[in-house]
């Protein structure tokens, strides 16, 4: 039986959440609070849950400041962001803050549960529409440094290696990268060790991060004439 708390502070959208997580995550718990300090005190009461669903216009923290409280103070509790905000940088922003998912409250049924159901199993979830939308295009003297850093780190990664960059940055598991690209799991498994060392990431979400800049999206624009 998976325990779960959602702070938000819309009524009507807890109502919702709970019907859909009754109906379709059978033998689960969903407790609820309308705002930060209300999750808190529920949390220190039950040290038996799964996941916090947080959203980030609670009336006692505006953005990600719930997340950053909540990662120092349970640091062993799970959050992943349901919102209505879809900002892509927005969604790198909490996942580079310790956030395990990132919901749009726009999210269908179907893919919310299964969203959840891939959360609960230890896998990061990111809305891959959000991740796929090429972010908006530089005039080459606004490039900075940093940004050349990492267009210099992904030359270093082979086609099959970006390929499956490209499917990390869209949440993807192992297993779906491995279905996706026709490879074994294990051949997978071999790649993200060396994308990691390649980009000098120090985690799987260290290395979604950096895919999520934009050097990503023109390095694989450009790829197709530049091979």
């Amino acid at each position: 039986m998976y325990s779960l708390l959602v702070a938000d502070d819309h009524p009507l959208f807890r109502d919702a959440l709970h019907a859909v997580i009754s109906a379709g995550l059978t033998d689960t718990q969903l407790l609820e609070s309308d705002s930060l300090a209300a999750a808190i005190r529920m949390i220190d009461t039950h040290d038996e849950l799964d996941l916090l669903l947080l959203d980030l216009s609670l009336p006692d923290a505006d953005g990600l400041e719930g997340l950053k409280i909540l990662r120092n103070r349970f640091p062993w509790l799970p959050v992943a962001i349901v919102s209505a905000q879809q900002e892509r940088q927005l969604v790198l922003d909490a996942i580079t803050q310790g956030a395990v998912g990132y919901i749009p409250k726009s999210t269908p049924r179907e893919q919310l549960l299964a969203a959840l159901n891939q959360i609960l199993q230890g896998q990061l979830y990111l809305p891959a529409d959000i991740m796929r939308r090429p972010p908006p295009r530089l005039e080459p003297s606004s490039v900075t440094p940093s940004q050349e850093v990492s267009r210099e780190r992904l030359t270093r990664l082979t086609d099959k290696q970006l390929d499956v960059l490209s499917c990390m940055a869209q949440g993807m598991s192992n297993k779906q990268i491995a279905r996706e690209l026709l490879i074994a799991e294990t051949t997978v498994k071999t790649h993200v060790s060396a994308i990691l060392r390649k980009l000098g990431a120090t985690s799987r979400v260290h290395a979604i991060v950096i895919a999520g800049e934009e050097e990503l999206s023109t390095y694989l624009a450009r790829r197709p004439s530049e091979h």
